[in-house]
């Protein structure tokens, strides 16, 4: 037995030292993975990968809040994949306790009396091509107005209406 517990420690240890650093290939800052080329599921290169995040809760990661990181962390994967940009299409919906991670800067100082950590993850997001949008149900409920929102964001009738409409329309939910 305690031969086959110093084996497995053994292991473990040989592959917490040879194991890449965590990098951030294509949302610089943002979602970090570690790459790994001998594992079952990789990304495919000819795969289009249409995918609509519910972004509802208001946990953090790494300083931001965890739906951006995902989002970003997936589009690392995808990117050092191989997957071209132009195959990666991903709307965000915006909605409860993610609601107030949409404020623009004034608005969230003013909430918060802090910078909004998650300004420039959603500015880099958007710039590779995502779509966030707001749940207007959500803003009305919260007492947000659509010009308190960040600028790289947009409202939408409901986050129900969004995740409903993206999935007829082919893209996978990512909860």
């Amino acid at each position: 037995m305690k031969k086959a517990l110093l084996l497995l420690i053994t292991i473990m240890a040989i592959q917490l030292t040879t194991a890449q650093e965590w990098t951030t290939p294509i949302i610089n800052g943002y979602g970090k993975i570690k790459e790994f080329k001998d594992v079952a599921v990789q990304p495919d290169a000819s795969k289009k990968y249409n995918i609509v995040f519910d972004l509802k809760d208001d946990h953090e990661m790494h300083g931001t809040n965890i739906g951006y990181f995902k989002i970003a962390r997936l589009i690392n994967m995808l990117g050092s994949g191989g997957v071209s940009a132009d195959n990666i299409n991903i709307v965000a919906a915006i909605h409860g306790g993610a609601t107030f991670t949409a404020l623009n800067d004034e608005k969230y100082k003013a909430k918060y009396e802090k910078e909004n950590p998650n300004a420039e993850v959603i500015q880099l997001l958007k710039d590779y091509g995502v779509q966030f949008y707001v749940c207007a149900q959500a803003t009305a409920s919260r007492g947000i107005a659509a010009e308190d929102l960040n600028p790289n964001t947009q409202l939408g009738l409901s986050a129900m209406m969004v995740l409903a409409n993206y999935q007829l329309d082919g893209y996978t939910l990512m909860p």
